[in-house]
Order: structure tokens, then sequence, then C-alpha cells
């Protein structure tokens, strides 16, 4: 067979997604070079959420701050406002930390190296692999998921994840050109999301079908194999949403540190990854005339949490402490992780339907 990396550039070159943080083919042809900023913001936003998700957040940020300088000139909770919806919000402080380190230490100008990338807040193998593949044209090894899929069954690696993953990162090493990187690794995550998807692949569509040995000797969607997930465990707590008499919300803000850090929250039992809190309304956070609004489910990465939600009306807005009180218009503005929405839609259903 030909060589995989010419193959599939030919096929990315007519088949690319088009993406807002992307430099097509043609445009590189036209001397038009990615903007590291833009690669950076994209990739710290893509990690572990969608690419349909994170389109409207790019958007709204470049818009914004079209630059890492003025990114690192917003202030903390603007950004986390921002971010808000994204989830794993330590990425949105490590967001703001880099831009600051960048801007100030580095006169604007990222780094173009997987190792001195690597040394700056909340980038980790893979982003500063893809950094610096897309944004310099570094002949680095980036795998992500769809890209853990296609080389799988590409080589037919049995081996589970994540066992399998320097296996993985070898074979995408190896076959990785010197010449356009970059769009090699776009390919690779394009073929990945339009071609080799998990669940019914276009098999007789891919560009490297000659070669695919799972192709050849079994079911590609057997692949990548996977080690057995472990139950997540569920744990219970309680939120309590008070409204006062204009229809204000009471909010305060998460510690800085850990789960949610820094985001806006309605007051809640002491529940973590580890143990759970409280359920009842005898733990509200001051005395209202609590009545309960059912329960909501949310997924985190490691476990579940369910929490009892009360509501208070006409609490008097000198009643509560160390936090402020949103209007019904600010709301849907606020640094509310997706959690905390469900919560507050459990006791107001209306809350966010205008957002």
């Amino acid at each position: 067979m030909n060589h995989p990396a010419e193959q599939l550039l030919r096929w990315y070159d007519d088949h690319h997604r088009l993406l807002p943080w992307r430099v097509t083919p043609s445009q590189r042809v036209q001397g038009i070079l990615a903007d590291p900023y833009r690669v950076w913001l994209s990739e710290i936003m893509l990690q572990q959420t969608t690419v349909e998700a994170v389109k409207p957040y790019f958007q709204a940020f470049v818009a914004r701050w079209p630059t890492v300088e003025a990114l690192a000139a917003a202030s903390d909770d603007d950004v986390m406002r921002a971010w808000a919806g994204l989830g794993y919000y330590s990425r949105a402080r490590n967001l703001k930390k880099c831009a600051e380190i960048v801007a100030t230490e580095l006169n604007g100008e990222f780094p173009s190296t997987i190792e001195e990338l690597k040394a700056l807040p909340g980038i980790g193998d893979y982003t500063a692999a893809a950094i610096a593949a897309i944004a310099f044209d570094r002949p680095a090894a980036v795998v992500d998921g769809n890209v853990e899929r296609v080389i799988t069954r590409l080589f037919a690696i049995s081996t589970p994840l994540p066992a399998a993953k320097p296996e993985i990162r070898a074979r995408v090493q190896a076959i990785t050109p010197a010449s356009r990187p970059g769009d090699f690794a776009q390919a690779m995550m394009d073929l990945g999301a339009m071609i080799c998807t998990p669940r019914r692949p276009a098999c007789v569509l891919c560009p490297v079908n000659d070669g695919c040995k799972v192709l050849g000797e079994g079911d590609p969607e057997l692949y990548p194999v996977k080690a057995p997930k472990k139950d997540r465990p569920m744990r219970l707590g309680a939120a309590f949403v008070a409204i006062s008499r204009n229809g204000s919300v009471f909010l305060r803000k998460r510690p800085a540190s850990g789960l949610l850090g820094g985001m806006a929250e309605v007051p809640c039992t002491n529940w973590t990854a580890r143990r759970d809190g409280d359920i009842s309304a005898d733990a509200a956070p001051f005395p209202a005339r609590w009545n309960a609004c059912g329960a909501i489910s949310h997924v985190f990465t490691h476990f579940e949490l369910r929490l009892s939600v009360y509501r208070a009306d006409n609490v008097a807005k000198e009643t509560a402490h160390d936090g402020w009180w949103a209007s019904p218009d600010e709301l849907p503005d606020e640094a509310l992780p997706t959690v905390m929405k469900k919560a507050i839609a459990a006791a107001i259903p209306d809350a966010f339907k205008a957002a």
C-alpha cells in the first residue's frame, strides 16, 4: 500500500471539516498560517468536550478576546462566566493563568516545542503535541480519542485501553510525516470523526482501507478494546434555591480550588466526589420556609451526584450572607455550572428558557 500519510493528506485536502479555529489546506497554500492563540484556545476547549459544543463558545471567546493579551487582561469572573456550560472548570482557571504567562512573560508568543508548551498551565502531552503540530508544523504524535480508534483498527491493536496508549503513540509517531504534520494530525482527527466512527464506520470510503488490518480480519467496531469500566459511585447532597421578593436568586462563589472551583452556585450541603452531604431541609444555609422541589442528577467523570432541591420564596435579602442576589435577567449570564442550572431549573422551571 502507499504510505498512509500520503493517502490521508490527499483525502484531507478534499474532505476536511470547516472549523472556526482551523486554517484549511487551501488557505495554507495562500500563505495563511495557523494562529497559535486560536489553536491553543480550541484545544483547551476541546478537551473532553465535543466539537459541536465547542464551536459557539470558541466564537464567543475570540469575538470578546481576540488575542492572548486581551484574554490575559480579562477578569477571572468574566472568563468563568463565558466558560460556564463547557464543564471541567479547572480548564478555565488554567486557561486564564496560561494567557497571563504568555502575555506577560513570553511577549504574547506561544512557544513552539512540546517541552516548552507543557511547562504552561493546563497543557499536557496531547495538547502540547497538538499545538506544536497544528500551529508550528512540528512532527509531533497527536493522539486523541478519534486517533486512538483509527490506529487500533489500522494496526489491529488488541491491547485494551489505556494500556495500549504507548503502542498507539509509537504507531502515530512512525507514520507522522515531516511535511505537513499539522494537516496530518487534523486529517487523522477528521478521519475518526467522519469515516472511522465508533459505530458503523464507512470503511468503503476510507482513504487508508487498503492497509487496515482489522477490516480484513475482523469487526472494526470491536476496536479499540477497552478495559471494563468501573461503576460510578452515587453521591448525595442538597441544594437550596432562595428567591427574594423581586425574583432574584441567592448565589455564592465556590472555593477557587477543587471541583467546580471558582464557579457560582446556589448554597449546597458539603458533598464531594468521596462523600455524601446532608439531604434534608434542616441543612439549609439560613432560616426560611424551604419547600422540596424534587431532585436532580448530574454525572461527573468519576461519580454521579443526586441533589435534593429546596426552594424558599420571599426571602429577605439581608437574611443571606457571603454571596449575592442575581436578578432573573442576570441569572443566565452568571458563571453557573450545568449541575447548578439543573438545580435552579428544578425550583424555577423557566429560569433559563430565554437564555
